[in-house]
């Protein structure tokens, strides 16, 4: 079994900052992408921002040159910094992580997500 558990969600006002981290834990063999997916209300899930296991990262338009993703891979983690944050960004942030498996099935992870809520 493989878990995902995220943090740092919250209460913001319009322009602030939160970090959200996840963590991997379990019968793992080795991570390649992890990722940030949210879902606001009433729309699909959503891609954030993703990295691969020797650090390139990709992100969603809306969120470039505010959010930034990091990966520790020796502590199996993954945080995601947001900057500049409006309304918009009000969502469930969910972590998603491809691993393969200490009985090496390639598998892909969900959390179970972390509210961020941006007030004006």
């Amino acid at each position: 079994q493989v878990q995902l558990v995220e943090s740092g969600g919250g209460l913001v006002q319009t322009g602030g900052s939160l970090r959200l981290s996840c963590v991997v834990s379990g019968s793992i063999f080795s991570i390649n992408a992890l990722g940030w997916y949210r879902q606001g209300p009433g729309k699909q899930r959503d891609l954030v921002a993703s990295i691969t296991k020797r650090g390139s990262t990709n992100y969603a338009d809306s969120v470039k040159g505010r959010f930034t993703i990091f990966r520790d891979n020796a502590k199996n983690t993954v945080d995601l910094q947001m900057n500049n944050l409006n309304a918009e960004d009000t969502a469930v942030y969910y972590c998603n992580a491809d691993v393969v498996t200490t009985n090496y099935y390639a598998m892909n992870y969900w959390g179970k997500g972390t509210l961020v809520t941006v007030s004006s």
